[in-house]
């Protein structure tokens, strides 16, 4: 039987409507790891290699042909916005088989929280930081919401190795675990990393499983980068900032930026023009400085605003809207956001200017 076939007719009907002509190396290899051992599983490829699905088409197959009683899978991702993002694409996936998918954040209204409480069921998706305060606050209702836990998806696992966030995400899923009386299988989500077996061995800590880690043959891939640097002089005195209200007013519409622009936010201003970019920044405080920048510099050069903004700091509907516009793939504009805040557009080709 081939890893097609073994899918549920609902993931067959998802993959035939996306226009699939076939499925990815990773989809076939974690099928492979998921339907046929009993182990964890790291899944490492590029972005947008297919990574998410290749981890749900098995696991909600195997909901479908024995439906768990309680949540039966608990996704974990480091952004509220990744969780937004991951919590769409399930929706459209899980929707014609009767699987619930739930989020659960800062920014979930309470009512969607109560719908889970009550009845507990298919596919949480959480941040480690409101699974820690879930834990500790409902921590009686633990058994009940998770006593019939089969899987926990790890998404941006890579990212997990770089401070304590990750080992306190373990000890959640062991504190948790140890409430429900469950045994969950980890399915770790990582980008190409050179040591995947220390991750793999990461994964599995204390739980006594070993963890497959499929081998992907990835495909060539041209990739095209510019480097820029600029010279900034005593910073500190002030010398050589902008002062925008100094700038010219210039009556004709050109395409470079306003006579006496920064170096930097000016060669971004002219190279973000018509395309779809991220620009990372250090603070939420220079992500303010910088989209008044830009926007001011779109002012003066007499062209619309196409710059959004998104950090912690700015309400639930404000970094949703910057969200979907960046998933929109026909408006060109660019966000400067915290590079906390925010996940990439779904097809993963994405412009960085930074």
């Amino acid at each position: 039987m081939s890893i097609f076939d073994r899918y549920a007719p609902f993931v067959q009907d998802y993959i035939y409507r996306s226009g699939w002509n076939d499925l990815r190396a990773i989809q076939v290899a974690a099928a492979n790891a998921i339907f046929n051992t009993d182990e964890h599983v790291l899944l490492t490829a590029s972005t947008a290699s297919g990574k998410t699905e290749a981890a749900f088409f098995p696991i909600i197959t195997l909901f479908s042909e024995d439906p768990p009683s309680s949540v039966g899978c608990i996704y974990i991702g480091p952004l509220k916005a990744l969780i937004n993002d991951q919590f769409t694409r399930l929706n459209d996936l899980c929707g014609k088989a009767d699987i619930p998918v739930w989020h659960w954040h800062g920014d979930v209204a309470q009512s969607h929280k109560s719908k889970l409480m009550k009845r507990p069921s298919g596919i949480l998706q959480i941040t480690p930081e409101s699974l820690e305060a879930m834990l500790l606050h409902k921590h009686a209702a633990i058994p009940r919401l998770f006593g019939d836990l089969r899987f926990v998806v790890i998404d941006e696992v890579h990212s997990l190795l770089r401070g304590d966030r990750g080992g306190q995400t373990l000890c959640l899923i062991e504190r948790l675990s140890r409430l429900a009386g469950v045994e969950p299988r980890r399915i770790g989500l990582s980008a190409t990393i050179g040591a995947p077996e220390r991750t793999g061995e990461f994964l599995a800590l204390g739980t006594g499983r070993g963890t497959v880690i499929p081998k992907i043959e990835a495909r060539g891939m041209k990739w095209r980068l510019s480097m820029e640097h600029f010279y900034v002089k005593d910073v500190q005195a002030g010398e050589d900032r902008t002062d925008i209200d100094a700038l010219p007013v210039l009556e004709e519409k050109t395409d470079d930026a306003p006579t006496g622009a920064d170096p930097g936010l000016g060669y971004i201003f002219e190279h973000t023009r018509g395309k779809k970019c991220l620009v990372f920044v250090n603070s939420r405080e220079e992500c303010e400085t910088v989209t008044t920048t830009l926007r001011q510099y779109c002012e003066l050069r007499r062209e619309p605003d196409r710059f959004l903004i998104h950090h912690g700091n700015l309400s639930a509907s404000y970094r949703e809207t910057a969200e979907g516009v960046m998933k929109d793939e026909s408006q060109y504009l660019t966000t400067v956001t915290t590079a906390t805040a925010i996940s990439p557009p779904p097809t993963g080709r994405r412009r960085r200017a930074s």
